[in-house]
């Protein structure tokens, strides 16, 4: 099955390490309506890639945001 890329959510954070990165995967792993991420923090960016065919980019921003990290959509 193909990824629809209009269910691809990309931001730009401010995940650095990987300890960084495990303080964050639980919430995204046990959300329902994710289906798939990853953080690149090899990239300048640490950019964060979220699958999920309801979320939209303020509620991601706000998840992220919750665990007192930067996060801001990538264009």
């Amino acid at each position: 099955m193909e990824t629809d890329l209009q269910n691809i959510l990309i931001f730009a954070t401010d995940i650095k390490t990987e300890s960084e990165k495990q303080q964050i995967s639980n919430c995204l792993d046990n959300h329902l309506e994710i289906s798939k991420w990853t953080i690149d923090q090899e990239d300048i960016d640490c950019v964060l890639r979220i699958e999920s065919d309801t979320l939209c980019e303020e509620q991601i921003i706000h998840l992220i945001s919750q665990h007192n990290f930067l996060c801001t959509i990538l264009e």
